[in-house]
């Protein structure tokens, strides 16, 4: 209900409520019906689950799904939300949400772009900012543990979602940079140009992060997500006719470097509740404050999907509902079921990407060493890791003090 009524609102205010009614059209979309009905029931099977946790009224807790074809933009499958016919409000196109932690992918990929790479390390250590808002004046962002872990490289950082280096690596790279990179990827909705940025704290909808993450799917190419193929009257007249349409809006080489990030975010991070799907997954969690919000984004080289779960009065889930455990479960659910059978995609490594063994903890070079310790990191062709490792490692215990 919530894809048809998108459509039927898009005709009518593109033609007219006399064409939409009259004119006796024959609307060709891309819904896939067998997506669509896998979608509805993961996205019910998903909040459920939480109000059985929780121990909430059943029908309370709101979710929103949408899957889009990551090579045309075409929408396979999309929930606005729970019941059409007690809320028409589409929570994956017409919600703006705080999207938390899934939104670091996008200031990632932006440092990377300013010739930051996966092994260069940031000190995850407390740090202070002068904010007017503040009731003292002062910003002190926190990680979700509570804890601090020293100098570790942006791969850890990433996959562990540590708050306070991506705050840091915002600070290098600014954030006028990092919002207008975010809005080259698709997040038309304005972002605060603070450091909050890195946080996730700018509300933005599914479609909108979807799409974001589309451009990492897709080799650097940006799609425009449509919803009808073509419109036809009775007649035989076309009035229109959608093919894709992409545009190369960020370095291959840069969107791959984010995702192999994020596959290990599947593999080890915060998204490990997706590895079971048993292919290859790149994604990201989010969690915003009191976790009013839960996300999950993920995507194979062929098929983003996002989903969102909250409450729409943004009131808290529950203790410990983050992405990971109130998201995360139904694009499994619904990911599983539209994929069984499809054969398994690997993710193309671009020219120009060229692949060494670091030391997983310094990130450095790890010559002759072939253990658990180590890794194989991905960096432009031409550029490498340090040989040694940074500084900041000698005098970790400083940086406590």
């Amino acid at each position: 209900a919530y894809f048809v009524e998108n459509v039927r609102r898009y005709v009518q205010e593109k033609y007219g409520g006399d064409v939409l009614y009259k004119e006796g059209l024959s609307i060709y979309t891309t819904l896939n019906l067998a997506a669509q009905k896998e979608a509805n029931d993961a996205v019910e099977a998903g909040l459920a689950e939480l109000e059985d946790r929780q121990k909430y009224e059943r029908g309370l807790v709101q979710g929103a799904l949408l899957c889009m074809d990551a090579k045309t933009g075409a929408i396979r499958a999309m929930v606005g939300g729970r019941d059409f016919t007690k809320s028409e409000f589409n929570r994956a196109t017409q919600s703006r949400r705080q999207p938390g932690s899934a939104f670091k992918p996008l200031i990632y990929t932006a440092a990377f772009d300013k010739g930051l790479n996966p092994s260069s390390v940031f000190v995850d250590s407390p740090i202070v900012i002068e904010d007017p808002t503040a009731e003292d004046g002062l910003w002190k962002p926190n990680n979700f543990d509570n804890k601090f872990l020293g100098p570790i490289t942006m791969r850890k950082a990433l996959v562990d979602s540590r708050n306070v280096v991506t705050v840091k690596i915002l600070q290098e790279i600014t954030p006028e940079y990092a919002a207008s990179y975010a809005a080259n990827m698709g997040i038309a909705s304005p972002l605060m140009r603070t450091l909050s940025l890195a946080l996730g704290s700018s509300g933005v909808t599914l479609e909108e992060m979807v799409r974001a993450y589309g451009v990492l799917a897709n080799g650097g190419k940006k799609v425009t997500p449509y919803y009808i193929k073509k419109i036809v009257d009775r007649t035989g007249n076309v009035f229109e006719e959608n093919t894709p349409q992409s545009e190369q809006v960020i370095d291959p080489r840069i969107a791959f470097m984010t995702a192999y990030i994020m596959r290990d975010v599947v593999e080890t991070g915060t998204g490990r509740r997706v590895k079971s799907i048993g292919r290859p997954v790149a994604g990201k969690t989010g969690t915003t404050n009191d976790y009013r919000d839960a996300w999950f984004i993920g995507y194979t080289p062929s098929l983003v999907t996002g989903v969102w779960v909250g409450f729409d009065q943004e009131i808290s889930l529950g203790k410990m509902e983050v992405g990971g455990r109130a998201a995360a479960p139904i694009w499994l659910y619904f990911m599983e079921k539209v994929l069984k059978g499809a054969p398994v995609e690997t993710f193309p490594t671009p020219e120009g990407i060229t692949f060494m063994r670091v030391d997983a903890q310094t990130g450095r070079l790890a010559a002759g060493k072939d253990d658990s310790s180590t890794i194989y990191e991905c960096f432009l062709e031409g550029t490498k890791p340090p040989e040694k490792a940074p500084d900041v490692f000698d005098n970790t215990e400083d940086l406590f003090r």
